[in-house]
C-alpha cells in the first residue's frame, strides 16, 4: 500500500485510514483464520479456539478451529444493540466439514452475529469462478468472466445494494458491514487492463524495491528516523543472481500483485454507478 511506503497507489484505502482510526500496533498471527478470529472477537486467537488455520483444527484446547459459543463477536454485539449486520467476501472461519448444505450453520457468518453473508467460506477462491454462498445457500455468480465478471466487483455491488436496501427499509437503523476483500490473497486474479498498467514497473527487481520502500517509509515517518534496512535473508536470493528467464517470471508476479492491490483499492472507492446489480432475493438494486 502507498500509505505505508509501498509502490502501489491506494488513494481510497488511504482516505479511509485518514478519516478513520489508524492503530500503531495490531498483533497479527501471520495466518488468516486466527487473525480474523482475533479481529472479530477482540481476543487472543487461541482463547477463541483458533490457534491454527481452520482446516488444521484439532481436538486440543485453543486449536479446535471453532469459535466457542461463549465468544461474542463485534457483529453479534452490534446486532444485539439494534444494528443490521452483514459480511461480504472471504469468511474462512467455518470448519471444513460444516461447509455443506447439511450444516450445522452455527459456525457460519450468519451464526456468528451477521444477519447476512455473501461470499466464499474457504481460504481462497477463483475470482472468476468462485464458490459462492448467500447466507448458507450456494448460489451461482450473476454472470460469466466473458461478460466481465470478477468477484471483487460482485461483492462490492452486493454490499452497496445491501446498504441501500437497509437504508430504504429502515432509514434510522444503524448498520455494520464487514467488507473482507479477496485481494491481495492468493490467487492473484487481477483483470488484464489493471495488469497492463504495471507493465515494466518492477524491472529493477525486489532488492531495489526494498531500498525504495525503506527510503519512502523514512520520509513518511512510518518508521523512526535512523532506522536501518534489515539485511536480506539468505533464504531470499539476490535479484542480480537470477537468470534472465526467472526475472521475467518474477517481474510478472510483482506486476500482477500490484495490479490486484490497485484493483482492490478501486472497489473500495467511489466509482460510476454499476446498477442494476444482482440483488438480494425479494429486493431490487436501485441507484
Amino acid at each position: 500500500m502507498c500509505r505505508v511506503g509501498g509502490p502501489v497507489p491506494t488513494p481510497h484505502l488511504d482516505k479511509l485510514a485518514k478519516e478513520g482510526l489508524s492503530y500503531t500496533r495490531f498483533h497479527t498471527t501471520a495466518l488468516c483464520s486466527p487473525t480474523r478470529a482475533a479481529l472479530l472477537t477482540g481476543r487472543n486467537h487461541r482463547s477463541v479456539g483458533t490457534g491454527v488455520i481452520i482446516e488444521m483444527g484439532t481436538g486440543y484446547p485453543g486449536y479446535t478451529g471453532k469459535l466457542p459459543k461463549s465468544t461474542a463477536t463485534v457483529a453479534g454485539i452490534l446486532r444485539d444493540n439494534g444494528y443490521a449486520t452483514a459480511m461480504f467476501g472471504k469468511a474462512h472461519n467455518t470448519p471444513e466439514p460444516e461447509i455443506s448444505p447439511a450444516g450445522p450453520f452455527d459456525h457460519w457468518p450468519t451464526g456468528q452475529g451477521f444477519d447476512y453473508f455473501y461470499g466464499f467460506n474457504q481460504g481462497e477462491a477463483n475470482q472468476y469462478y468462485p464458490t459462492l454462498y448467500r447466507d448458507t445457500t450456494p448460489v451461482l455468480p450473476p454472470k460469466t468472466p466473458e461478460q466481465g465478471y470478477h468477484f471483487s466487483a460482485d461483492m462490492t455491488d452486493e454490499a452497496i445494494a445491501w446498504i441501500r436496501n437497509v437504508g430504504a427499509a429502515a432509514p434510522e437503523k444503524p448498520w455494520f458491514v464487514y467488507f473482507s476483500t479477496s485481494g491481495v490473497h492468493a490467487p492473484h486474479h487481477a483483470p488484464k487492463e489493471w495488469r497492463d498498467k504495471y507493465k515494466g514497473k518492477f524491472d529493477y527487481g525486489w532488492d531495489k524495491q526494498r531500498e525504495m520502500t525503506h527510503a519512502k517509509q523514512l520520509a513518511m515517518g512510518v518508521i523512526p528516523s535512523g532506522t536501518k534496512l534489515t539485511p536480506r535473508p539468505d533464504s531470499i536470493p539476490a535479484w542480480d543472481d537470477q537468470p534472465a528467464d526467472a526475472k521475467k517470471v518474477y517481474v510478472r508476479l510483482m506486476e500482477n500483485y500490484a495490479a490486484y492491490m490497485d484493483y482492490t483499492d478501486h472497489q473500495v472507492g467511489p466509482s460510476p454507478p454499476r446498477f442494476p446489480v444482482h440483488s438480494m432475493p425479494g429486493t431490487a438494486g436501485h441507484p
